[in-house]
């Protein structure tokens, strides 16, 4: 029977889509499922959604829940991470409210910049935790990793510890049936490729039957159709030549393009929702009610259907040997060649049986190889102060933050950072 643990379950939304998933597939119908999460009261709603999940599919898994994660973690096959360290309150919180009053305003806060910075340093400790448990209770699992900031996260665990480890998003599949929607091709008939970092990965090919797709992309543009929602992306792509696979919401806060106290009509012109994320925690905090009153009652799901998550595809194809290709986040090891050695970046991976293999890509095109670095820096010197403990490097990573440069002066900067470490006290492990 295959195992998996799934750590922070209490996330109900999100996990009901990836056991939706899970269960979905025939060999992986009776799985063990370890849910476990720290809050006793959303993992007893999430062991209830499972087990209607479970039922929807006429599946027959073994679902069990868990406080200690060391439980879960015994002889598990696979780990599924989707933590949230620190919640939305208060440390979501403070990443937006202590830089918006330095006078630097973000919309997602948590890939890059400041705010990006401040959940790798009180993330990465507890993955290594996470990671030490696997290595002594289940060292041959697969770590499938949807915790952000996704390049740090990874990039620290490939430094720091053994365990295979897999940074999955949905930025790439997602982004291509958002594409072909614009053009007005099924996503089942496109062909593609991306290549970079975790949220700034670019199609190198996007192609139908053998037919670059690109020039119907370019139209989008010529024809006044760039959805209002797209309109950085778009904007990147005439400037760039290639389109980005993470949303405009996030990208814009990884340039130092569009976000600017000195243009305040670039916030208009490119449709930028400021502060996105705060709106969207609140969002989910409200459904929260009603998420506990449905999974917590009698009430069965009426269907489930597979998300376009990556998790369990991978799981199956490990397991049955049905190969598939995927976008995955790996350590750099002669993959993209005119990026950072040993960081981590996003390229499309054959899994079959037992086994990953990441694409080699080779050169990137040298503007978006250019471009990725300056979001490569500022994980290189996150990932450092996490693992070394260093408070230097809390500082030089955010000077070189595209975004943050582009607002503050170097006393704002540290200044903006010391506020930021003294609001976060415990939760970000002391540094020297």
């Amino acid at each position: 029977m295959v195992k998996v643990a799934f750590i922070g379950a209490g996330s109900v939304v999100f996990a009901k889509n990836l056991l939706g998933d899970l269960l979905s597939f025939p060999a992986l119908a009776d799985a063990h499922v370890a849910l476990v999460d720290i809050d006793t009261e959303r993992l007893r709603v999430a062991e209830r959604m499972a087990h209607k999940v479970a039922a929807a599919l006429g599946a027959r898994p073994t679902i069990t829940a868990h406080t200690d994660r060391r439980d879960a973690l015994a002889g598990a096959g696979y780990v599924i991470n989707a933590i949230q360290v620190g919640g939305y309150r208060p440390s979501t919180v403070i990443d937006f409210d202590v830089p918006r009053r330095h006078g630097l305003r973000q919309t997602i806060g948590d890939t890059l910049g400041i705010g990006g910075v401040m959940r790798a340093l009180r993330t990465i400790p507890v993955l290594l935790d996470l990671s030490r448990d696997m290595q002594r209770l289940c060292p041959d699992a697969w770590l499938l990793n949807y915790t952000n900031p996704m390049a740090m996260c990874c990039w620290a665990l490939s430094r720091a510890t053994s365990v295979r480890t897999l940074g999955l998003c949905h930025s790439v599949q997602g982004t291509a049936e958002q594409l072909a929607a614009d053009i007005g091709v099924p996503v089942e008939e496109i062909d593609y490729a991306a290549a970079g970092v975790n949220h700034m990965a670019f199609y190198l090919r996007f192609a139908r039957g053998g037919e670059d797709l690109y020039p119907q992309i370019r139209q989008v543009i010529a024809d006044g159709r760039v959805p209002d929602t797209n309109r950085v992306r778009y904007e990147m792509l005439s400037r760039l030549g290639y389109f980005v696979t993470e949303s405009s919401e996030h990208f814009a806060e990884y340039v130092p393009y569009f976000i600017r106290r000195d243009r305040p009509d670039l916030i208009e012109r490119f449709n930028i929702p400021l502060d996105e994320y705060l709106t969207r925690c609140e969002f989910m905090d409200g459904l929260w009610g009603t998420m506990r009153e449905f999974f917590g009652g009698d009430e069965p799901i009426a269907s489930v259907e597979r998300s376009h998550e990556y998790g369990a595809r991978i799981i199956d194809s490990l397991e049955t040997g049905e190969a598939r290709v995927v976008h995955a986040n790996v350590r750099n090891e002669d993959l993209i060649t005119n990026l950072q050695s040993g960081c981590c970046v996003e390229v499309p991976c054959a899994v079959r049986r037992g086994v990953v293999e990441p694409e080699r890509i080779g050169d990137l095109p040298p503007q978006l190889a250019g471009l990725i670095m300056t979001n490569v820096n500022v994980q290189s010197l996150a990932v450092e102060a996490a693992l070394t403990g260093k408070r230097e490097h809390v500082y030089h990573a955010a000077m070189l933050d595209p975004l943050t440069a582009a607002e503050l002066t170097l006393d704002e900067i540290w200044r903006l950072v010391d506020d930021l470490l003294e609001a976060h006290g415990d939760r970000i492990p002391r540094l020297r």
